[in-house]
C-alpha cells in the first residue's frame, strides 16, 4: 500500500461575518442548505462543502472546476494559507491545524513547494537567486544556495540560464525558473496553482510533459489545479472535479470520462476524445460472446487504448481477443463494443 502524503477529511471553510459562520455550517449540515441559501440567510459564502480525500506519494492529484468552484480555496489549506472552518488537514500524518506557528514555517519552508500561474520572480535578481531565495530565507550559505539552484535548474532543462534576468526568458522558460524555486528546498508536496493556463497552447503542453515526466522522476507527491480538462487528464493520476465548493467525483482520467457520475462531470467530459484514454478491459465483453474459431482472431493486451484497438479491427473481421500479463484470454472486444467505446460507454 502507498504512503499517504496528504490526507483531507471533511474540510469545510465558510467565509462570512465571525458571528455567522458558525450558524450558517450548522445550517448546512442540518438543514441541507445550499450555497446560495446560505449567502441569502447569513451573508456567507460558502467556498469548501465537506471536501475529503488523500493523496500518495508520487501521485499526481488534479482539483478542477469552473471559477468560483472552491479549487484554489481547497488547495490553500494544505499549507494553512487558509484556516478552514470545520475539518481536519494532515501531511505525513500530522495535524496542519495544531502546528505551531514555528512548525508551520518550517513546514512551508521544507515540506512544501508551490507554483502559480504568476510566479512573480523578482526582476532584479538573476535566475540562480530566484531559484535560491528559499535556501537564503533559511540562511543557508550561498555556495550551497548555488549548487542547489544549478541542480534545480538543470532538472527543468535551464542549464545555462543562471545568470540571465527573468525578462530576458520566455513565458515557459520563466515558469520553469518557478518551478525550480518549488524544487529547490526539494519538499514532500508540490502545490501547483494553474501554472500553464496563461502560456501558448504549443508551450504548454511541453511543460506539461515536461512536468509529469519530473514529478514521476523524483516522486513528488502534487496537488494540480486546473479550469482545463485536457490538462488533468493529462498529468494526473487521480482527477478531482468541484462545483459550488463540493467535491462531486473523484477518479481516474478513464472513470472520470467512461463513467461521470452526474450531468454536471457529462457535460465537462463529452468533447473529450477517448481514443487514448480508454482502455480495452473497459470495454471488452466475455470470451463466449464470439461464436467459432478464435485462433485467427487479433490479440491486444488489456491495457491497449482504443485507438490501438482500431488498428487491430481494420485488419480483420474476427473481434479482438483481450489478454492478460500472462498472455491468457481473458475477454472480447466486438466491432460494437468498440464502437460504444468511442462514443464513451453509452448503452
Amino acid at each position: 500500500m502507498r504512503e499517504i502524503v496528504v490526507n483531507i477529511e471533511d474540510v469545510w471553510k465558510i467565509f462570512g461575518p465571525e458571528t455567522e459562520v458558525e450558524r450558517a455550517l450548522e445550517a448546512v449540515k442540518t438543514q441541507g442548505l445550499g450555497k446560495a441559501g446560505v449567502l441569502q440567510e447569513f451573508g456567507c459564502v460558502v467556498g469548501v462543502a465537506g471536501a475529503s480525500f488523500s493523496v500518495a506519494r508520487g501521485e499526481i492529484f488534479c482539483i478542477m472546476g469552473l471559477s468560483g468552484s472552491g479549487k484554489s480555496t481547497l488547495v490553500r489549506h494544505v499549507n494553512r494559507l487558509i484556516e478552514p472552518t470545520a475539518g481536519r488537514i494532515e501531511i505525513l500524518g500530522r495535524d496542519v491545524g495544531r502546528m505551531s506557528a514555528k512548525d508551520l514555517r518550517e513546514v512551508r519552508a521544507k515540506q512544501i513547494g508551490m507554483v502559480f500561474q504568476h510566479m512573480a520572480l523578482m526582476p532584479h535578481r538573476s535566475v540562480r537567486d530566484n531559484v535560491g531565495y528559499p535556501l537564503e530565507i533559511r540562511g543557508e550559505p550561498k555556495s550551497r544556495r548555488w549548487a542547489v539552484s544549478e541542480h534545480a535548474l538543470s532538472l527543468v532543462e535551464l542549464r545555462g540560464f543562471e545568470d540571465r534576468l527573468p525578462k530576458e526568458l520566455s513565458g515557459g522558460m520563466q515558469q520553469r525558473v518557478g518551478i525550480a524555486r518549488a524544487l529547490a528546498s526539494d519538499p514532500e508536496i508540490l502545490l501547483m496553482d494553474e501554472p500553464f493556463s496563461a502560456l501558448d497552447p504549443l508551450i504548454r503542453r511541453q511543460l506539461q510533459n515536461q512536468f509529469k515526466a519530473l514529478v514521476d522522476r523524483l516522486q513528488k507527491t502534487t496537488l494540480f489545479i486546473t479550469h482545463d480538462l485536457d490538462e488533468a487528464i493529462r498529468l494526473g493520476n487521480r482527477i478531482a472535479i468541484m462545483k459550488d465548493g463540493a467535491i462531486v467525483q473523484i477518479g481516474t482520467p478513464e472513470e472520470i470520462v467512461t463513467r461521470p457520475a452526474d450531468d454536471y462531470v457529462r457535460e465537462f467530459v463529452q468533447d473529450i476524445s477517448k481514443l487514448k484514454l480508454v482502455k480495452a478491459h473497459s470495454v471488452m465483453g466475455p470470451l463466449d460472446e464470439a461464436e467459432g474459431d478464435l485462433s485467427a482472431a487479433p490479440r491486444a493486451a488489456g491495457d491497449s487504448d482504443l485507438d490501438r484497438l482500431i488498428d487491430l479491427s481494420v485488419g480483420s473481421a474476427l473481434p479482438i481477443v483481450i489478454t492478460d500479463a500472462q498472455g491468457q484470454d481473458i475477454g472480447l472486444v466486438s466491432k460494437a463494443r468498440l464502437l460504444r467505446g468511442i462514443q464513451g460507454g453509452k448503452d
